[in-house]
């Protein structure tokens, strides 16, 4: 018997109604702190390694559930893949939604054991706009 898309969904891929996660291993400055509370009530997809298609199809479902913008997020060796998401969500689904904002930045991560160096990883965050 087929599973429900909805029942997919959230198994399949995080959608997360926040802005920000806690990220345990993550240095905060002060000016994380400010942005962290300015934006606590936005639609998020979060990219990782599963199937560009998986994160489209939540993206729509957000969008076709009264969602005005999404947020497509990742790090490191996903941020391809975000890009991906978003084009193919803008050319090929849904061609009214565009590209509000493009941030790009850097995490500080610590290692578990906090004996080596925070390594630096690269982030990208995509506004899309209905």
């Amino acid at each position: 018997m087929a599973t429900p898309i909805c029942q997919l969904i959230h198994h399949n891929i995080f959608i997360s109604r926040k802005k920000e996660l806690k990220k345990p291993n993550k240095i905060r400055t002060r000016s994380d702190t400010l942005a962290m509370s300015e934006t606590t009530e936005t639609n998020a997809v979060l990219i990782g390694k599963k199937p560009v298609m998986n994160y489209v199809l939540a993206c729509i479902t957000l969008f076709h559930g009264g969602a005005k913008y999404i947020n497509v997020k990742a790090r490191g060796k996903s941020i391809s893949r975000a890009i991906d998401v978003a084009e193919v969500v803008r050319r090929r689904f849904l061609p009214d939604v565009k590209v509000k904002k493009i941030s790009i930045g850097t995490d500080k991560l610590t290692s578990q054991d906090e004996s080596d160096d925070p390594t630096n990883v690269s982030t990208i965050e995509i506004t899309l706009e209905r």
